[in-house]
């Protein structure tokens, strides 16, 4: 992210936490997706302890184009930070307060009240580890583990399906995913797999130029087939058959993040799921 003077008309955020703010740092990062145009300077504050902590990160974003977001704990340092921000009329965000007054109220139990407190190790927690584990054992692994997989993912080089299926993993999915290669017919074990957690990857031809011709150089291999618009036509086309015969839901990978398709993924394959069971 690029740190220019706020002048310019970047808006700056201030992520205050009484841990190390990562929590707080991946919601900026999706509220900055919303808005594309717009230049953003991320400043942390990690680590307060009290309210003289807070005043100084205060002061730092007075009379700027700034928002205070923050996860801090303890009631008392919350409500210092909100009078702080009132006085010196700075916009904040309390991404844990609302949320935690909300949750202990219909659980009727207290919050323990302790910064940087880490999720424990259940079994979702191992679910997602082994997930990301049988996703990097058999990631282009052709025929190998498809049964096993929850989500088998299909398309040509260069479409995110390993980063796809890394990520799955993360969120607890065991992903395979399968190339199509230009002359090569796929392992028969993909049409005989449950097919509605099957899901195609496709992707703009002129994208896939720019991201393989930046593979290559890359690289420093010299300009093949891999990286020539008539073989992506090709390579493309086959794709579209093969997810034909498949008859499974295609993705367009063009302009979406790895984020965002694995969610589309995810839904598709609970769709199909619940409406073969219907």
């Amino acid at each position: 992210m690029k740190a220019t003077d706020s002048d310019h008309g970047a808006v700056e955020l201030h992520i205050v936490s009484d841990a190390t703010g990562e929590t707080a740092a991946r919601l900026v990062l999706a509220l900055e997706a919303q808005f594309p145009d717009q230049e953003f300077v991320e400043i942390r504050h990690p680590r307060v302890e009290d309210v003289e902590d807070l005043h100084l990160a205060v002061q730092q974003a007075r009379g700027r184009p700034a928002v205070m977001v923050y996860t801090l704990v303890e009631p008392e340092l919350r409500e210092a930070m909100r009078q702080l921000c009132r006085r010196a009329r700075v916009h904040y965000c309390d991404l844990l307060g609302h949320p935690i007054d909300s949750i202990s109220r219909v659980a009727g139990v207290a919050a323990k009240m302790k910064p940087g407190v880490r999720a424990p190790l259940d079994s979702s927690y191992f679910k997602r580890i082994e997930a990301i584990e049988f996703a990097v054992r058999y990631d282009d692994g052709a025929g190998k583990a498809l049964d096993e997989a929850d989500i088998v993912l299909v398309g040509v080089s260069r479409t995110s399906k390993t980063p796809l299926s890394i990520y799955l993993g993360y969120l607890g999915h065991k992903a395979a995913n399968v190339p199509v290669v230009a002359g090569i017919e796929p392992p028969k074990e993909l049409f005989e797999i449950d097919p509605a957690k099957i899901v195609g990857l496709t992707i703009d031809p002129e994208r896939l130029l720019e991201i393989r011709t930046v593979r290559v150089r890359s690289m420093g291999a010299p300009r093949r087939r891999y990286a020539e618009l008539d073989s992506i036509y090709d390579e493309l086309a086959q794709a579209r058959e093969l997810h034909r015969k498949l008859g499974c839901p295609v993705i367009d990978v063009s302009d979406l993040s790895v984020e965002e398709t694995a969610m589309r993924i995810i839904r598709l394959v609970e769709r199909r799921r619940r409406g073969a069971k219907t």
